[in-house]
């Protein structure tokens, strides 16, 4: 196969607990979430990798193809590499769980990337921020790319810090997002299958400790990720908060469409 996306899918989210089957305009977070990446071109095949039995009935509930992981793995990237290690696979898409607006096109985009560009080994997305709080919200990371859309780096600050309103006291404005370019990373990777197993043996690193961020222990031990820009907006479910934004912009887009 020359790609597959897995969704790992975790219960016991420190934040909120259960998330991914918590209900959203009628349906589970997650059945969102595999609903769009299924209409991905991109992918031979799909798969839904948990830990826990109460998402594994849900999802085969609505029909999803699902394996049962070990549960203690740290990270969604080794639940990821339990599945995908015995699979003759040349990229892996790790789509998040808890992206129920994720797009068919945004899946393609990184997975096609990497078939078509062998010197690439690991890309992701990035979206344009508008509104300033998300700037201040530790829950959007954020992301710098060089001039090649190489990632600099990830971090739950604001980054680049806008140095005049750090001086004044001030508030970044949505004025001032449209004359400066400030980007917050979209949950979605994909791997060549050799990148994803060198990336899962790397040790832990300072940054990422910090942070909370596991992307940058590929940086931090000198390899690239790619970060496209997409114009698609997304609401990653962290928070019960968060849930109640999505289904509000859900709805506004279902009006938007009839």
């Amino acid at each position: 196969m020359k790609a597959i996306g897995i969704i790992p899918a975790r219960f016991a989210s420190t934040r909120f607990e259960g998330k991914l089957i918590k209900p959203l305009c009628g349906k589970p977070v997650i059945q969102h979430v595999w609903e769009n990446a299924l209409k991905a071109t991109s992918l031979d095949d799909l798969i839904i990798a948990c830990d826990d039995e109460r998402i594994l009935n849900v999802v085969k509930d609505f029909g999803a193809k699902v394996t049962m992981t070990s549960k203690g793995h740290s990270s969604g990237t080794d639940r990821i590499t339990e599945i995908v290690n015995p699979i003759d696979v040349k990229v892996i898409v790790n789509i998040q769980a808890d992206e129920p607006f994720i797009q068919p096109s945004m899946i393609d985009e990184v997975a096609s990337a990497l078939l078509d560009e062998p010197k690439l080994s690991m890309a992701t997305l990035r979206k344009r921020i508008v509104i300033p709080e998300e700037l201040y919200d530790p829950n959007v990371v954020k992301v710098v790319v060089d001039r090649n859309e190489f990632a600099v780096y990830f971090s739950r600050s604001v980054i680049p810090c806008p140095r005049d309103c750090f001086i004044k006291n001030q508030a970044v404005s949505k004025e001032f997002l449209k004359n400066n370019e400030y980007f917050k990373h979209v949950g979605l990777y994909a791997y060549t299958k050799d990148f994803l197993f060198t990336f899962k043996n790397l040790p832990e690193s300072c940054l990422e400790k910090l942070e909370g961020l596991e992307q940058l222990r590929v940086l931090e031990n000198g390899y690239k990720i790619k970060v496209f820009e997409t114009k698609y907006e997304t609401i990653g479910i962290d928070t019960p908060e968060d849930l109640n934004r999505a289904e509000e912009f859900m709805l506004k887009m279902n009006k938007q469409s009839k």
